[in-house]
């Protein structure tokens, strides 16, 4: 594409795309926008190396003929990324056809980072939903990210592990994560340490002679409640020691009714104050099903099922052009299709929330050019019959400067702040947004010229 352009004489002509997505992940009614750091991290260092370039001059087209021409190779040899960028914070709450992403600037940039920027921002965007929706389930409870060994790669594990850190995860047993992002890292014995020695209480024992400060049993790897049986008489032991059981880990069976037991037992034996870990395929279903029946769980391992987004395996977010340099300013563009839900939303758009009460109540997409009144009509771009009057209300736009013209003016916050964010935007929304099963619509609409503009086109494209 940049190829063409670049021999059309378009690379220079200014555009602007917008990244979106068309429906939220997991049948919710929310997504938690993430990825950010990593786009300001690419853009920041883009460039085109000299063993890139070699690459790219060796590549032949069928007739043996190279594929980019010398020119075209010189020029991505200085290519800088002077481009314009507003994005939706990370840990944000946002929904099917808001723009994540607003990008503006020559053509031919805007479309080499197509690709760069949808995996960039797609996979950690679903994996902080499937957090967020863990957490809520928890109801306060910690949630210990447990994914490493069934994610995609190396790389797929510390994207996940961090973005399931901004959707609410407390903590992470990919120590590289620990490292590199700051993320606190929590693990336990495996069930390997109990099988090497004779005697599972033998094994606790000798676990808590290493870590005292960390004793935390894996009790299921013979029979679960006499193995809680065994721990509760090593945390006695540690107590005479000056020491206390951390807690247990029940990793199969009937959680439910394992954990109730369980915690019987420990406070029969004075320890109280140990805790109940539970992994074993968790998701924010079984979670909330577990607490409905009673179980006496406090900390979640949840693995598999977070960092693949099992249910859900791909946000389908798209990049589209949406404005074009035209001999009399920007033309507006749209791309139809048979689908109404596969039409784009034509112009320099920005997303404004509204709030009464602190608490938020629709959302309209809007056009910088055509502008947006204080008070102002959204339409539904999907049900002629829906309209919604923001009158006496806060309001915020999401979008925010990231770079201007290749500059970068946005300050990165913590990986904390992040978190932060997203629980303060969770906290705005009503019960029926965040419900797992047949969530309540948030209300998505387009200011009211955008929308009268967005039929115009569709019209006029139809007649052509």
């Amino acid at each position: 594409m940049a190829y063409g352009y670049f021999h059309r004489g378009l690379a220079a002509k200014r555009a602007v795309f917008h990244l979106f997505f068309r429906r939220a992940p997991f049948q919710g009614g929310f997504t938690v926008a993430a990825g950010l750091e990593a786009v300001i991290d690419f853009i920041d260092q883009f460039h085109f190396s000299e063993d890139d370039l070699a690459y790219l001059r060796d590549l032949k087209t069928d007739s043996g003929a190279p594929f980019f021409s010398s020119d075209f190779l010189d020029m991505l040899q200085n290519l800088e990324m002077n481009i314009s960028l507003d994005a939706v914070e990370e840990g944000t709450v946002v929904f099917p056809y808001e723009p994540l992403l607003r990008v503006e600037g020559p053509l031919i940039l805007c479309q080499l980072l197509e690709s760069p920027l949808l995996n960039l921002i797609n996979f950690p965007t679903l994996i902080a939903t499937k957090a967020a929706r863990v957490s809520l389930a928890a109801k306060g409870d910690q949630v210990l990210e447990f994914g490493l060994r069934r994610a995609q790669g190396i790389d797929g594990a510390l994207t996940a592990s961090r973005a399931a850190f901004i959707g609410g995860c407390t903590s992470t047993s990919n120590v590289l994560a620990g490292k590199v992002f700051d993320i606190p890292v929590k693990g336990t014995q495996a069930h390997s340490w109990v099988m090497v020695f004779g005697d599972e209480e033998e094994s606790f024992k000798e676990y808590a002679r290493v870590f005292p400060d960390a004793s935390l049993f894996l009790v299921d790897t013979y029979d679960t409640l006499e193995g809680v049986k065994k721990a509760c008489r090593v945390g006695q032991w540690l107590k005479e020691q000056g020491k206390k059981l951390v807690g247990i880990r029940l990793d199969s069976g009937d959680l439910a009714y394992l954990s109730i037991e369980s915690r019987k037992l420990l406070d029969e034996a004075g320890l109280e104050d140990a805790v109940i870990v539970a992994s074993n395929e968790l998701d924010e279903y079984v979670i909330s099903e577990l607490k409905q029946q009673g179980a006496t769980i406090t900390v979640w391992g949840v693995g598999t099922n977070l960092v693949t987004g099992r249910s859900s395996p791909a946000l389908d977010g798209v990049y589209k052009l949406s404005a074009i340099e035209g001999e009399k300013g920007w033309q507006y563009a749209l791309k139809l299709s048979e689908q109404l839900t596969k039409i784009s939303n034509p112009g320099i758009l920005a997303v404004r929330r509204f709030y009464k009460d602190g608490k938020a109540i629709g959302d309209v997409i809007w056009d910088r050019e055509l502008g947006i009144d204080s008070s102002c009509m959204g339409r539904d771009a999907f049900d002629m019959t829906k309209s919604y009057q923001y009158e006496e209300c806060q309001s915020k736009d999401l979008l925010v400067p990231i770079f201007q013209e290749g500059k970068r003016v946005y300050k990165k916050p913590t990986l904390q702040e992040i978190q932060n964010r997203t629980k303060r935007e969770l906290s705005t929304f009503s019960a029926g947004i965040k419900r797992f099963l047949n969530p309540h619509l948030y209300p998505v609409s387009l200011e009211d010229k955008l929308h009268k503009l967005k039929t115009e086109k569709i019209t006029q494209l139809r007649k052509k």
